[in-house]
């Protein structure tokens, strides 16, 4: 993952209304959220959600799609998957990582 786009990204997530966005647009899964929804179930204006999603949306973290006359949008696992993979790639120095091995992972002893 091109490391302009981590910092994109990265930053992008860094404002607590966008990272709830996201999480949300996670939770839905491929189906996604109408705009309204979204708006409604955190609670913000159109004009703030309309801003923070132009945000998510240039760091590649969102997709919209038109569905009738609403905008349905849908986390971008793709660059999720690779965000996650670019901060963790070579983790403890090649050793398993998952959250089974967290406490074995890094010289860590039970």
């Amino acid at each position: 993952m091109d490391s302009n786009l981590v910092v994109r990204a990265l930053s992008a997530l860094a404002h607590e209304s966008r990272l709830a966005i996201f999480r949300a647009l996670v939770v839905a899964g491929p189906n996604g959220m109408a705009a309204g929804e979204i708006a409604q179930q955190l609670e913000l204006s159109p004009s703030s959600l309309s801003f923070h999603l132009k945000d998510l949306s240039h760091a590649d973290l969102v997709k919209p799609r038109q569905q009738g006359r609403f905008v349905i949008y849908t986390a971008n696992f793709d660059a999720m998957t690779g965000l996650i993979s670019f901060l963790t790639e070579n983790c403890c120095a090649g050793a398993t990582c998952a959250p089974s091995d967290l406490p074995n992972c890094c010289g860590d002893t039970p």
